[in-house]
């Protein structure tokens, strides 16, 4: 008899909760920095030594933006995985690593609410590994990739 995990892995469901949540989160960064304006972002790559920061700024926003959308669709997953772990890498080193594992630094709790420290690099490592699980996963049923899929397969037993 399986078990409850293994149907939902086979029957799609865990790579569609997964896919969702990291699609979403990447959006919302995306969104955000569209929202602010890349310029503002080219700014904190300059400080990095990113080449081309404007440029940049621009191309990850996209990605990010994009790129989410399209992972919460299920649309061309695995090619979009290199991309997003490559700027997911990039923010852990070039910004994260330095403030240690831990995402959460509170500081302290005063009138105006929480006051937390900078983020560490626990999230990046948590997207990482949500990236991989994508990469490996069979294609879902619900999903713009599994959709192709099928009928790429129907079209080849097609007489």
């Amino acid at each position: 008899m399986k078990s409850v995990i293994q149907t939902l892995w086979d029957k799609g469901w865990a790579v569609l909760i997964l896919r969702i949540l990291a699609g979403f989160g990447f959006a919302a960064h995306g969104y955000a920095k569209l929202e602010r304006g890349p310029a503002q972002f080219a700014v904190a790559l300059t400080g990095m030594g990113m080449v081309a920061p404007l440029f940049m700024a621009w191309l990850v926003t996209l990605i990010e933006l994009l790129g989410g959308i399209l992972l919460m669709a299920g649309a061309f997953v695995r090619p979009l995985c290199l991309p997003l772990s490559v700027i997911m890498v990039t923010a852990m080193i070039g910004v994260h690593l330095p403030y240690g594992f831990s995402s959460v630094k509170l500081r302290a709790v005063t009138a105006q609410g929480a006051q937390f420290g900078p983020t560490g690099y626990e999230i990046n490592l948590f997207y990482l590994a949500a990236l991989l699980i994508l990469a490996v996963a069979p294609v879902g049923s619900f999903s713009v990739d599994g959709w192709l899929d099928k009928r790429k397969r129907l079209l080849h037993a097609s007489p």
